[in-house]
């Protein structure tokens, strides 16, 4: 194919308009991860298009309306009034950019193997209009490899000359939504370059929004630091659950255990148990590590066994929930339960993979009569019904044979609950403050 010709020298080009933040900055997959990057590269004057396939988001930022909890309302309002982001489901656009970073999902598939489609679809997007100066950058959480095993050879179809012609790195995402504290521009941002000129473009580009960028490397690097973070959370986590099941068969208090341990200042870090883990990252990641390890005739054994523990921990809350009821004399089928929360964590508004939903299928699969009530999330769809969130102050609390606290939300009143519920299930010691015969934990 003909190749197009940048005004000057590519590297040249590309670092200087990166340096004046001229270039243009398409952010391909505007969720929880793209949006909030958009807005970061835009506050410090950068020009960014979305990419989004989901008609109801692209139309929503379009229209400067806002949708992840991370990013300030006003702002990205302010930002789309002065032009700096817009949002299109047309790829042609790719052709504008100067930087492509990419952003979308990558689940696993129903073998709990690695889905990459969206990467392979997206490069090949990308590859139909990668022109001389341009640096593509993977964002997406994959297994080691990805970018230089699957997304490079479908960019080098285009005939151009990888860290001469164009850029290639990966440089993982670290967003924990919900935190106040870090956030897109004070978390260190990792970046692994294909060539040294890669990495060279990346770091400049970075270093534009993020406060510490550190250069590793080869892509590889990076993309094992990614799955190897939350992998390390998912085995402490498991570690902490399992021992949560062994305390409730010793009558100890596993929350006493953790309180008194966290007060070692030295090779102890918190965890905490709790109903199961949720999110995109911590219940996915572990499993393409897995999954690239087979590839090499070498099983992760400790780290499959997180996942089991993880894994069976909603089972354990269903087993509190009708060991409790039958103590006050009540069958779980036809119970009448309250969920409280479904967000994967404590006030956000997202419920990927949550425990909670496990919880209420389950609840559902036994005749339960279960309602939820969460803030953040307003419906939830599970395998066989629908259900839309009942505001609390509704709702009549001591009619409930069992409230259940899945996801520990700030603004829920918990003395009120503690002392108006006939029955709670407390999988996040919420309730600790309040200890009553009416109220069982982990």
């Amino acid at each position: 194919m003909a190749l197009r010709e940048a005004p000057s020298p590519p590297n040249i080009s590309l670092e200087e308009k990166i340096s004046a933040r001229t270039a243009v900055i398409a952010v391909i997959g505007m969720g929880y991860v793209g949006l909030p990057l958009a807005v970061e590269k835009a506050k410090v004057g950068f020009t960014v298009i979305g990419i989004e396939q989901k008609a109801e988001r692209m139309d929503m930022i379009n229209a400067g309306q806002n949708y992840i909890s991370d990013v300030d309302d006003k702002e990205l309002a302010e930002l789309v009034s002065a032009g700096r982001i817009r949002a299109t489901n047309d790829c042609s656009v790719l052709a504008e950019a100067d930087v492509v970073i990419i952003c979308v999902p990558t689940p696993l598939d129903a073998a709990r193997d690695p889905d990459i489609s969206y990467i392979v679809s997206t490069a090949e997007e990308i590859a139909k209009r990668l022109r001389r100066g341009q640096l593509v950058v993977l964002e997406s959480t994959t297994f080691p490899g990805t970018t230089e095993e699957v997304v490079l050879p479908i960019l080098a179809a285009s005939g151009l000359e990888i860290g001469v012609d164009y850029f290639l790195a990966f440089s993982p995402e670290r967003v924990d939504p919900g935190n106040k504290r870090y956030t897109t521009k004070n978390t260190s941002k990792v970046v692994g370059g294909v060539t040294a000129s890669c990495l060279k473009a990346a770091i400049s580009l970075y270093s534009q929004t993020i406060v510490n960028v550190v250069p590793v490397s080869s892509p590889k690097v990076a993309e094992m630091t990614k799955v190897f973070e939350n992998t390390f959370r998912a085995v402490n986590i498991a570690l902490v659950n399992e021992l949560a099941l062994l305390c409730d068969k010793m009558g100890i208090s596993i929350w006493d255990v953790v309180e008194a341990a966290s007060t070692k200042p030295f090779g102890m870090m918190r965890f905490s148990p709790g109903p199961g883990v949720g999110g995109h990252c911590i219940p996915v990641d572990p499993f393409y590590l897995t999954w690239k390890a087979r590839q090499y005739d070498f099983h992760t054994r400790f780290i499959e066994l997180a996942g089991e523990v993880n894994l069976q921990m909603p089972l354990f809350v269903m087993e509190k929930i009708n060991k409790a009821l039958n103590r006050a004399g009540k069958c779980l089928r036809g119970a009448k339960i309250l969920i409280l929360g479904v967000a994967y964590k404590k006030d956000i508004d997202d419920a990927r993979m949550s425990p909670a939903l496990k919880i209420m299928e389950l609840l559902v699969t036994e005749e339960a009569d279960v309602i939820y009530n969460d803030p953040f999330i307003p419906s939830v769809t599970l395998e066989s019904k629908s259900l839309a969130s009942q505001a609390l102050a509704d709702l009549p609390i001591e009619s409930f044979d069992c409230i259940v606290l899945a996801t520990d939300h700030s603004a829920y009143p918990y003395e009120e609950l503690a002392t108006r519920s006939k029955l709670i299930v407390d999988t996040r010691n919420a309730f600790a403050a309040f200890a009553g015969s009416n109220i069982v934990g982990l």
